[in-house]
């Protein structure tokens, strides 16, 4: 299998929210940080006023040279009037966190506090990939002591962490004199939420932990499940006698219930390559269904943890509630394909990242060898593991030449071959080719899963 060259850098963090999704944004006040230079009037006027002296001198008519005085009259008073703007900014967001394809209004408040009224040309800055509007630079013009306000438009075309501003300003004087040209007000971060699918189904555990959850424990303990009904025993506690059973067979019998406990998940993110065409890429696909995936989970009351294997290494720890959501989206909003050479094992986890029995969700495009000798040595040390293969090709352009077919039909039965040696190990693997639909797949690794325990205990 070849590898596929990885790219760029990962900057995941796992820091968790100071609070919940705030709906205004925090204002970013900046004052002037402008640069002047002359403009291109007072070279127009000194090269009128210098063309007039010359006429004049080579003419022997004087009265030329006086023509041109009025040029230079005007470019003296321009220069002993003009006033270094003094000019602030705040940039607000209405909202802090969208959803990808979704926009936002940005309130931009400009104030003159300068000596004199200025003409502004300005234009709002961003960072990532987001769509302003009104696109391109707008004209402001300030009177002394006079504030305006601006609205934008800003559109977050695809996931992550942006940022929008500064404002691009140029400024001039009421003569046009002097340009200023700087930046005005500060960044402010725009994070956009994946897409999110409603999932039905997920991929089943095989074992429970203690905590109260929603999964069916195989022990018999306190719990709603019913199991079964046995004679009573020394140490029974009351509330368990089964009134009817006793009343029929004439000596006491107790109800048996399975307790409802939650499962560990862990999902993996393999970082070390990626296929990318014009409309995204497989980790775009990737952080999606990790975000689904996460929600679901805990919406179930499992504990849930996340993993960034790839050029760079970052984890967070299992754990339970809507807080640990917002972990995992603030996490996933800056992850990215980091180039890296690193051989990585397991034991470069801490044990709290694993826990014993905690089921593991990897979401992969298989382009790495390091990828799958990490997915095999999972397995060798006997993890739940189920993998995710985010599909490749609708990121590849179509091999229209017959010299282009050849190697794309061989490059493809290499990754069949792939599949069929993780699925003989008994790896549950599934492909997803990105699109809307995911719970078919992991209907997919369940069937896969039941068939395999079934086989093994025969």
């Amino acid at each position: 299998m070849n590898d596929a060259p990885p790219a760029g850098g990962s900057r995941l963090s796992g820091a968790p929210p100071t609070g919940g999704s705030r709906l205004s944004g925090a204002p970013s006040t900046g004052g002037s940080r402008l640069s002047g230079a002359p403009s291109t009037r007072i070279a127009g006027l000194l090269a009128l006023a210098g063309t007039g002296v010359i006429a004049g001198l080579a003419s022997g008519h004087p009265e030329l040279a006086v023509l041109a005085a009025p040029f230079l009259v005007l470019v003296g008073v321009g220069l002993a009037l003009v006033r270094r703007p003094q000019l602030a900014a705040t940039i607000e967001l209405r909202r802090e966190r969208v959803l990808e394809g979704e926009g936002t209004q940005v309130r931009v408040e400009l104030r003159n506090d300068g000596e004199t009224g200025a003409e502004l040309e300005l234009e709002l800055a961003r960072a990532g990939a987001l769509a302003v509007d009104p696109d391109g630079s707008t004209v402001v013009r300030l009177a002394r002591g006079d504030s305006a306000t601006l609205e934008f438009t800003v559109v977050a075309q695809r996931w992550g962490a942006h940022a929008v501003g500064p404002l691009l300003v140029q400024a001039r004087d009421p003569l046009g004199m002097t340009t200023w040209t700087g930046r005005l007000g500060d960044r402010v971060a725009l994070k956009a939420f994946p897409h999110e699918q409603r999932l039905r189904a997920l991929i089943m555990t095989t074992r429970t932990q203690p905590f109260v959850g929603t999964h069916v424990a195989r022990a018999r303990r306190e719990g709603i499940e019913f199991a079964d009904i046995r004679a009573f025993a020394p140490g029974d506690r009351v509330r368990q006698i089964n009134w009817r059973a006793t009343a029929r067979r004439g000596s006491l019998y107790v109800t048996e219930r399975h307790p409802e406990h939650s499962s560990d998940v862990v999902l993996l993110l393999d970082t070390f390559a990626e296929a990318r065409g014009d409309a995204g890429g497989t980790l775009d696909s990737s952080v999606r269904a990790i975000a689904s995936l996460a929600r679901s989970y805990l919406e179930r009351r499992d504990r849930v943890g996340l993993v960034d294997f790839g050029g760079t290494l970052h984890w967070l720890t299992p754990a339970f509630g809507t807080t640990q959501l917002y972990r995992v989206i603030d996490a996933l909003l800056s992850s990215e394909i980091a180039f890296s050479y690193a051989l990585r094992a397991v034991d470069s986890l801490p044990r709290r990242v694993l826990p014993p029995g905690a089921l593991i969700v990897a979401i992969t495009p298989l382009l790495d060898n390091r990828s799958v000798r990490l997915i095999t040595d999972l397995h060798r040390r006997g993890a739940d593991l189920a993998v995710i293969e985010v599909s490749p090709l609708p990121h590849f352009p179509p091999a229209t030449k017959p010299s282009e077919q050849l190697p794309r039909r061989l490059w493809q039965l290499e990754r069949e071959v792939l599949r069929g040696r993780l699925r003989s190990l008994g790896i549950g693997l599934t492909v997803w080719d990105g699109g809307d639909m995911l719970g078919p797949e992991l209907e997919e690794v369940n069937a896969f899963r039941r068939s395999t325990r079934h086989s093994v205990r025969a």
